[in-house]
């Protein structure tokens, strides 16, 4: 993590090498935001892009006033390296953000959708990184597939199914009610793929659903397609492990926690809740590049 990411204003008046804060400097710092906007350019293949992350990491002053810049513009810095760039997310507030509803609406005529949009991108974050340790380590590389996603969302709807009977709690969804109970019993009721005669993929369908998740988080940088097989393969990248360890702590995701289901390689459920006292060195208020209202 940077260790840049705080401004105020006692560290205003420090001025990129040595002097006072040129219009030259003040360009470069936005032209670093600039880049770390473009979540799919790799700073390995543009020698400006490099040449101000090593600007960044070696003159603290300019790396305040790019933080700077950021936080202008309503953006949180997660990283500023060779491997992610300058990887940042916009904040609640910020004029870059997408809200879920927004996400939703472009998708569907049908507003309540929003939940099983919202479900489908939680699940591409658990099945990407199913172990605390695969989000600690910096090297660890995710994959995930568009039917595996479904399945694995189904596999939740079942597990939810038995929690609800077992709790004796009505089975009728609640159309004003937020949450993965609401969303499960929609998802179990929805077709996987369509109803047309070729079983073609719909956009309403839950792997069409997934679909759009996993082409929304490409288009951002986040993953990378690798194949056609299982509806779609796809491989994380260095910024989409970033946001998905601010995830890591909301309450949808340690709702899924508790019914350990996600299955790692040959099946095993094995994604459980880190220890107490592990630290993640966590961002604050930062999360995927959406917000919920």
């Amino acid at each position: 993590m940077t260790e840049h990411a705080e401004w105020s204003e006692a560290e205003s008046s420090a001025a990129p090498a040595g002097g006072a804060v040129t219009p030259a400097d003040a360009a470069d710092a936005a032209r670093l935001v600039a880049f770390g906007l473009q979540p799919r350019l790799q700073p390995a293949r543009d020698q400006k892009y490099a040449d101000l992350l090593r600007r960044y990491r070696e003159d603290p002053p300019f790396a305040r006033l790019a933080d700077a810049v950021a936080t202008g513009l309503g953006l949180i810095v997660l990283e500023v390296s060779p491997r992610a760039g300058m990887a940042v997310t916009a904040a609640e507030d910020s004029v870059f953000a997408i809200r879920m509803g927004d996400y939703a609406r472009r998708t569907s005529a049908d507003g309540g959708d929003r939940f099983l949009h919202g479900l489908a991108h939680l699940a591409v974050a658990v099945m990407a990184f199913p172990r605390p340790e695969d989000l600690a380590d910096d090297g660890y590389i995710g994959r995930v597939t568009v039917n595996g996603v479904d399945a694995f969302v189904r596999q939740t709807c079942h597990r939810l199914e038995e929690r609800a009977a077992e709790q004796g709690e009505n089975t009728d969804p609640a159309s004003d009610a937020p949450g993965l109970e609401t969303a499960w019993r929609i998802w179990a009721r929805r077709s996987a793929t369509g109803a047309t005669k070729d079983a073609r993929r719909l956009a309403g369908s839950t792997t069409g659903i997934v679909a759009k998740a996993v082409t929304f988080l490409t288009d951002s940088g986040f993953l990378q397609r690798t194949g056609d097989d299982n509806g779609g393969t796809y491989r994380t990248t260095a910024r989409y492990q970033l946001q998905v360890r601010d995830l890591a702590g909301s309450a949808a995701l340690a709702e899924l926690l508790e019914l350990g289901v996600v299955p790692v390689t040959d099946g095993t459920p094995t994604l459980l809740p880190a220890d107490s006292g592990e630290e993640l060195d966590l961002v604050a208020d930062a999360g995927l590049p959406f917000h919920s209202t």
